[in-house]
């Protein structure tokens, strides 16, 4: 029977303040990163030389969605109407964002510490089997802190059944002087700002959008440069804001178990990397 939907007040709200909680470090000399294992398995603050590069937990942005860099799963981005179709079935997904369903659950979960050193640091997390995920499975990631790169790797798992499946990160780095982003295509956003298909050639910004990429991102700010890399194949730039812009890789589009579903059969997992550089 396909899920019942889940009232508004019972979903992860996305506004609704999220405590860091204890913070873990790993990284050493020039780079030091802080993991809030507690508030989505998220890296609260990254400090290459002493500058902070993201929007922190106390920087007066409140809500679950706006600070850090977190991870998105077992969906990333909107689902419309937090609608879908799989296996033959109507399923609904609990609308917590202008009516849709909005980075998955993970975003308000404690995640487990399973291993922690002063390079490293191992989470897990075992998704809900309800009306807020009816498919259950769980997730992994490692988050690694070199001399001058930050290394993550992120994996979704089906457990007894088969689910859909897309994910990602969702950094808010702090607003850069420009960024290089040279991507091959977009999605459209329809008048509810949803992504659709066909895709057609990258239009100027300012953006809250989906690209198919498949390049390095280059992100300038002061004396630093960045560059993130990923083998996933979409990403996301929110640069609407003028304190913050994300830059978001993720393994489909938005609304992908509308647009391009991707499947996992019991046991089969999902994985995908993500690496930021300092030059």
């Amino acid at each position: 029977m396909a899920s019942e939907p889940l009232a508004e007040a019972q979903a992860g709200d996305p506004h609704a303040p999220l405590e860091p909680g204890p913070l873990l470090r790993i990284g050493e000399g020039d780079l030091q990163v802080d993991i809030a294992a507690q508030a989505g398995g998220r890296i609260a603050q990254v400090r290459y030389q002493g500058i902070e590069q993201l929007v922190g937990p106390g920087d007066g942005f409140p809500g679950a969605i706006a600070w850090g860099s977190y991870p998105m799963l077992p969906w990333a981005g909107r689902i419309r109407d937090g609608r879908f179709e799989f296996d033959g079935q109507a399923w609904q997904l609990p609308q917590n964002l202008g009516g849709h369903a909005i980075h998955g659950v993970s975003m308000w979960l404690p995640w487990t510490v399973d291993a922690h050193d002063a390079h490293a640091i191992e989470l897990s997390l075992r998704l809900p089997r309800d009306r807020r995920w009816p498919f259950g499975g769980h997730a992994r990631q490692r988050i690694e802190a070199g001399p001058r790169a930050l290394s993550m790797t992120l994996s979704v798992h089906a457990d007894g059944e088969a689910m859909p499946v897309a994910f990602g990160w969702h950094p808010w780095f702090r607003k850069p002087d420009r960024i290089e982003f040279e991507p091959s295509a977009i999605y459209p956003r329809d008048g509810e700002g949803i992504a659709t298909l066909p895709t057609v050639a990258p239009t100027p910004g300012p953006w809250d959008d989906c690209f198919v990429n498949t390049r390095e991102v280059v992100v300038h700010r002061g004396s630093q440069r960045l560059t993130l890399s990923s083998d996933c194949d979409h990403w996301v730039v929110y640069d609407e804001t003028a304190h913050s812009t994300c830059i978001e890789p993720q393994s489909g589009p938005a609304d992908a178990f509308n647009l391009d579903p991707r499947v996992l059969a019991p046991g089969q997992a999902a994985r995908a990397w993500f690496r930021i550089e300092w030059d």
